[in-house]
């Protein structure tokens, strides 16, 4: 089922996953949005994204503009930025669905698992924005460096969140972005996919490769 295209702003869009997945979506035809902590600096990504890739994002400007004209958001900022962004962005999310990737890695140790007392990341954006966000976390998992590439993706995507229709769109967005996603239950289970980052950096660093996960046995 092909989604409906959508306006989405990526806030923290000028590091490598966020790049990556606004390379995927304005491909796919969706409008994106390049949002950073300062505007200037959402420029000057969106343009190397045009130098790089041949491809113009919609906009690039500060995170509340971008927050404020989009329908999705996606937060790609570090764990140590997840809370202030959240907070300086939280009016422009009401209503709207939030696309939380951040893992929490704590440097310089990111090989180690080491969850937040509130338990995820995931937890904690649903427990600051509150119902009326809609919180789904995904794409944890995904091996940043592939998303501006044309190769293919070899990764499953692991989608946590208390809306299920809110899941639906981020699965059918992963599906533009040619990766299978699947339901994987509420926002507490979001858990499991943060952990797993930092084992799959170790997998990563000793076998020198972009792993991720699958799931199987579904047909």
């Amino acid at each position: 089922m092909e989604s409906t295209k959508q306006t989405i702003a990526i806030l923290g869009g000028t590091g490598a996953l966020g790049t990556g997945l606004a390379v995927r979506w304005i491909r796919a035809g969706h409008a994106v949005i390049i949002g950073s902590r300062t505007a200037q600096k959402a420029i000057d990504a969106a343009a190397e994204l045009k130098s790089q890739h041949q491809l113009s994002p919609t906009d690039a400007t500060d995170n509340v503009s971008a927050a404020e004209a989009a329908d999705i958001v996606v937060l790609t900022v570090p764990f140590a930025h997840q809370r202030s962004t959240l907070e300086s962005v939280k009016s422009q999310l009401e209503g709207k669905i939030l696309i939380d990737v951040t893992v929490p890695l704590v440097p310089p140790k990111v090989a180690r698992v080491q969850l937040p007392p509130e338990g995820s990341a995931g937890i904690i954006a649903q427990n600051l924005l509150g119902d009326g966000v809609r919180v789904v976390s995904a794409f944890q998992n995904v091996p940043a460096a592939l998303l501006p590439t044309d190769k293919e993706i070899d990764c499953d995507v692991l989608v946590t969140g208390n809306n299920v229709d809110a899941r639906e769109v981020v699965i059918q967005l992963a599906a533009d972005a040619g990766m299978t996603a699947y339901h994987a239950g509420p926002i507490d289970n979001s858990v499991a996919a943060e952990a797993l980052t930092s084992a799959l950096i170790i997998i990563n660093k000793r076998y020198k490769t972009h792993s991720g996960i699958r799931i199987t046995g579904i047909k």
